[in-house]
């Protein structure tokens, strides 16, 4: 059955969505075995400099030019608040707790993405976005709770976890706007260029580091800037373009039921009942905050054959 032109942005953007979900979850577990080698702001800025390197030849084969004036403001603040500053604080997070403890906290950022584009870019909050976040945060909490019954969670980074989650947030919402005017690719670019240049304070720490760490820790660093960051970061915008900040938002709540997943085949850990009863949930969740009602289904096929006829009559 042939994919109607219609519906074939939207499938897109969906796939798009999905590819960033499943990197953004491998990145969890990166930057827990790179953290062993490497300190909180040199991994940021060893993977935003892999993450330019990599954007910047993207942009030279597909000549992309530099973005429009208007677009500069959001990109700057998601560049200084979600490639700069929320991946210094997450990894720093991810040294004082486990990575399912921290996937669970960094995603109450769906609900303040939600929260600040209802507020500033005045999305709409329609009841199956409301619900399927409901079942997602339950699904989320319940993974976190079943990952840290060994009591390995420290005050210090659950309070770094929600800083990342607040910074993610705030450069989500910024970056919106920006889309509107830049393409994905600029966008993600000079993004990630901006939060390398606000972590250029660690280079120092990078170099001394990166001359004694194991091969795995570095190809890890790199792993974290070419995938997780250059390709999904702009998976991430080319989606966001086509949605609302609110319902990508809702999309991330798969990442700690993902995170558990590649944690069993990349680490062994199995899960239990607990885990996979809260993955389940949030991957229910998601699909609830995607879904639209039969009305809107309707709407979005247009008039029906009778309607046509008479139109044309």
């Amino acid at each position: 059955m042939s994919t109607s032109p219609s519906r074939r942005p939207e499938l897109l953007a969906a796939a798009a969505a999905t590819l960033t979900v499943v990197l953004w979850a491998s990145a969890f577990v990166s930057i827990r075995s790179a953290g062993a080698a490497y300190s909180p702001g040199a991994l940021a800025l060893g993977r935003l400099l892999s993450g330019t390197v990599a954007l910047g030849l993207i942009c030279l084969v597909r000549r992309e030019g530099w973005p429009p004036r208007a677009a500069w403001r959001g990109i700057a603040v998601s560049g200084v608040l979600w490639f700069g500053f929320y991946m210094v604080v997450l990894n720093w997070g991810e040294q004082q707790v486990d990575a399912g403890t921290a996937a669970l906290v960094v995603n109450i950022g769906p609900i303040l993405i939600a929260l600040l584009g209802s507020r500033l870019l005045g999305d709409p909050m329609p009841p199956r976005l409301l619900a399927g976040m409901a079942v997602s945060f339950a699904g989320a909490v319940t993974v976190g709770l079943s990952m840290s019954g060994g009591g390995g969670s420290s005050v210090l980074g659950v309070a770094l976890c929600l800083l990342a989650a607040m910074a993610y947030a705030g450069g989500v919402v910024a970056q919106k706007p920006a889309l509107g005017r830049a393409t994905a690719l600029q966008a993600t670019t000079f993004g990630c260029l901006i939060g390398a240049v606000v972590c250029l304070p660690f280079a120092g720490q990078l170099v001394h580091e990166a001359a004694g760490a194991p091969l795995p820790a570095t190809l890890n660093m790199v792993y974290l800037g070419v995938f997780p960051t250059a390709l999904a970061f702009t998976t991430w915008a080319y989606a966001l373009a086509r949605t609302t900040a609110s319902r990508m938002g809702a999309t991330t709540y798969a990442v700690p039921a993902l995170v558990v997943l590649m944690s069993w085949l990349a680490l062994g850990e199995v899960p239990g009942l607990l885990t996979l009863a809260g993955g389940g949930l949030c991957l229910a969740g998601v699909a609830v905050s995607r879904s639209r009602s039969r009305a809107a289904r309707v709407v979005a096929a247009g008039p029906s054959r009778p309607e046509k006829a008479r139109e044309s009559a």
